[in-house]
């Protein structure tokens, strides 16, 4: 037997919340240098804890090809990522900000 979720009240099989929760964020995408000349990407701005970030993080980890880690709610890419990354989020049905 299927759970039942607790903020929209669906089965989890036909949960909406995280649908509605991606359309609610607006994601900013940013290129840091860091030490030795290092270029970092940095998407900030999903908030929401309905939002699965890890796995979001992994899914832009395996389109951009690159490492990366979550520190903070902000997904931080190797590397200059900044087409791909909005390119994969905007598939996913988020708004983005390009900085």
């Amino acid at each position: 037997m299927a759970g039942i979720c607790n903020l929209c009240g669906l089965p989890n099989e036909l949960c909406i919340c995280q649908e509605i929760a991606k359309e609610q964020q607006k994601a900013i995408i940013s290129v840091v240098k860091r030490r030795y000349g290092k270029m970092v990407t940095m998407i900030e701005g999903i908030d929401d804890t309905a939002i699965d970030i890890s796995q979001l993080a992994k899914i832009l980890k395996s389109s951009c090809a690159s490492g990366g880690t979550v520190k903070d709610r902000i997904i931080e890419l190797q590397g200059d990522h900044k087409k791909r990354a909005s390119k994969v989020l905007e598939q996913n049905g988020y708004r983005v900000e390009v900085r």
